[in-house]
């Protein structure tokens, strides 16, 4: 739930927004009498929006602005409005970072209401352009602003620092890598190496040398003594992908390994080379039905997942197809070295469409190629998205002979219902699930399209 922090010296009105605003809106409501009140709240607590009244005795608005543009927290929008019609004082409150305003006397809750949901968004467009500027500057492998990726990436700033071994499990595509490179980059190794192994891409027959190393001669081909995974990453990280697929006597070697940290190399005789490597590991599979088939070893398992990031899968964080797909366009076309392309909204309502059941990112970046080379022109449009794609996604069949409004409204349409069933026609949870401000946004966006609840 979002808050909003209202701020009025006068309690009869304050009390009476208050409970006007948590009546007709699902924001939470706190209150402050004068400026200094409120920027202790703003300290201490998650401020979405805050409602300001200029004209206070203690701090007035002004001053309170003042401050915030120069202590933060700047990214909180402020709105604001003053009871004695001297919209000079509005206009430097503007200058000074305020949203918006309006007149205290005029001015109804559901103006208020609407003007906190459209400030609230603009925070949110904002932040989505700082991740994607962020990712063009390769500060941060991640892209994303959905409430699931924000947890995750919260989730590794909090691990990144400590030394543990982390197991970072998703599905396939979902950039379980990328997890491991950033848990590394925000780490006190990050000047260290960085080395990953993918377990199962490697003969079963070779895991142990690759892991653990050998001295020359130690089997045919043995030409020189060759250092292994866990000897490169020494004061590093070792990244393990897929270490569902691990064959169980290695298991038993790796966890020897971790419990001595020591390595022995083939063909060494005993020698033990010590060594310091935090180990994050990662798999799509379900590590428990692993161990419950004995496939896995549980003793392992409890030395590797000291700690767990999960990555979500695309279908749960469909809001952030938008931001993957202009990135991949960008750095596709920079790729191949063509002029730069763009994609419409239309198209990206028919990429949201698509079921995503498997590959994710993965999936969407390859899609996102596929369209540029079909494109001719400067504009990606929904013609150009591949035909396999439209018949695996709940956007209609035949989408040529249409508008692009038209396609438009019937891919939204199609997405609310599909997620209106998932929730049982919860119109808050819905809103969660996609990320929609809050719950009176959706239903406008039900009433647009003519979604009504089917009748028990």
């Amino acid at each position: 739930m979002n808050t909003i922090l209202l701020v009025d010296d006068l309690q009869t009105v304050r009390e009476q927004f208050a409970y006007d605003l948590r009546r007709q809106s699902e924001f939470e409501v706190l209150t402050a009498e004068n400026g200094k009140q409120a920027l202790k709240i703003l300290n201490g607590k998650d401020v979405d929006v805050v409602i300001l009244d200029l004209e206070m005795p203690v701090m007035d608005g002004l001053e309170m602005l003042t401050h915030i543009s120069k202590h933060g927290p700047t990214d909180v929008p402020v709105i604001v409005y003053t009871g004695v019609g001297n919209f000079q004082r509005c206009v430097q409150a503007v200058q000074l970072g305020a949203y918006n305003f309006f007149d205290k006397n005029e001015v109804s809750i559901e103006q208020l209401i609407r003007a906190a949901e459209n400030a609230l968004e603009q925070k949110l467009l904002k932040q989505e352009n700082q991740i994607l500027r962020r990712a063009a500057r390769q500060d941060s492998p991640i892209i994303g602003a959905s409430a699931a990726i924000r947890a995750m990436q919260e989730n590794i700033v909090k691990l990144a620092s400590v030394p543990s071994n982390v197991l970072i499990q998703g599905e396939s595509g979902t950039g379980k890598e990328l997890v491991a490179r950033e848990l590394h980059r925000l780490s006190p190794r990050l000047k260290r190496p960085f080395v990953a192994v993918n377990c199962a891409a490697i003969p079963e027959n070779l895991v142990e040398s690759e892991l653990f190393g050998y001295e020359k001669g130690a089997f045919t081909g043995a030409a020189r003594t060759t250092k292994g995974k866990f000897e490169m990453a020494n004061h590093g990280t070792l990244f393990l992908d897929e270490i569902g697929d691990m064959p169980l006597p290695i298991q038993a070697k790796l966890l020897r390994v971790l419990q001595e940290g020591e390595v022995s190399r083939l063909g060494s005789e005993g020698r033990l080379h010590k060594i310091d490597v935090r180990v994050v590991t990662a798999t799509h599979r379900d590590i428990n039905a692993l161990m419950a088939s004995e496939q896995f070893r549980t003793d392992l398992y409890y030395r590797l997942c000291t700690h767990t990031i999960h990555v979500p899968p695309l279908r749960q964080r469909l809001n952030d197809v938008a931001l993957l797909a202009h990135f991949f366009v960008e750095r596709t076309c920079e790729r191949f070295g063509i002029q730069g392309k763009q994609l419409g909204n239309e198209t990206i309502q028919v990429l949201k469409a698509h079921h995503w059941q498997q590959n994710n990112v993965r999936e969407l970046e390859n899609i996102i190629e596929r369209m540029i080379i079909q494109c001719s022109g400067k504009h990606i449009l929904p013609e150009h998205v591949p035909t396999d794609i439209l018949q695996t996604s709940a956007v209609p069949k035949d989408i040529h002979g249409k508008t692009f409004q038209e396609l438009k409204e019937e891919s939204e349409r199609q997405i609310l219902l599909r997620a209106l069933e998932n929730h049982g026609w919860h119109i808050s949870n819905t809103a969660r699930a996609l990320d929609i401000a809050n719950h009176s946004n959706l239903l406008k966006m039900m009433r647009r399209l003519e979604i009504k609840r089917p009748k028990q």
